[in-house]
């Protein structure tokens, strides 16, 4: 069953905006009658029926709800440096969404060769895998953030930093990361976090850690830090 993005639904009927309506009618051609499901990014999950099949404000009867739809037991926060190719950037994110993430924070490191990326694009490509992945909860895009400053902010659960430097002690995320637990992974730029960055992170609380034996491009890296406590968590 089809699944369209309500961000504002309350009560028993909802329109969808003008994209969700058009993708309905135009590109799925569904009719009125039609069943469909709708989420609402704060984790529920809505069922109703074409009511109007407007493609640009298309009309949904709202006949029942789930709410905390598949609630996760556990909450996620990356923090990864953007890359200097976007494409790979934004198959993360959609890729980290579809196993489960809760925030995303785009860091700001010594070597990261990119600084900025595209909000509104990265925002809609979280929509779309949160819809494909079967997801009622939105994965929050935090806006980008200094190194620096986000290694001395306060956070609840396990701060972890993961990196390929051998000069550092490092331990497995499974090691580190308890079951149930909040957590917070730092990932690197291409040319990986400085000997300063890691050893400032472990100093303001961060334990560090590594993704296995191989060495990672930082997409890849990201995805095995949501693995891990994905299935940590299992």
């Amino acid at each position: 069953m089809q699944i369209f993005y309500a961000p504002e639904i309350s009560g028993n009927l909802y329109s969808l905006d003008e994209n969700e309506s058009r993708h309905c009618i135009r590109v799925l051609r569904m009719s009125k009658g039609t069943a469909v499901k709708l989420i609402d990014g704060r984790g529920n999950l809505f069922e109703g029926v074409i009511n109007d099949p407007d493609p640009k404000r298309c009309t949904i009867i709202v006949t029942g709800s789930v709410r905390d739809f598949e609630r996760r037991n556990y909450n996620l926060h990356i923090a990864i440096s953007p890359l200097k190719n976007p494409e790979r950037f934004e198959w993360f994110i959609e890729k980290s969404v579809e196993i489960g993430v809760d925030q995303i924070t785009p860091l700001i490191c010594r070597n990261s060769e990119k600084r900025v990326i595209k909000i509104e694009r990265i925002n809609n490509i979280i929509i779309s895998a949160m819809k494909q992945s079967l997801k009622a909860s939105l994965t929050i895009l935090n806006p980008p953030s200094l190194f620096e400053e986000f290694i001395t902010r306060s956070y609840e659960g396990r701060k972890m930093i993961a990196h390929c430097n051998k000069g550092f002690d490092r331990k497995k995320v499974s090691d580190v990361c308890d079951r149930d637990e909040e957590a917070i992974i730092m990932i690197g730029p291409e040319g990986d976090f400085s000997e300063e960055e890691i050893g400032n992170a472990i100093a303001n609380g961060f334990s560090s850690v590594h993704l296995g034996g191989s060495r990672l491009r930082t997409e890849t890296a990201g995805l095995a830090a949501c693995h891990s406590v994905y299935f940590i968590n299992q």
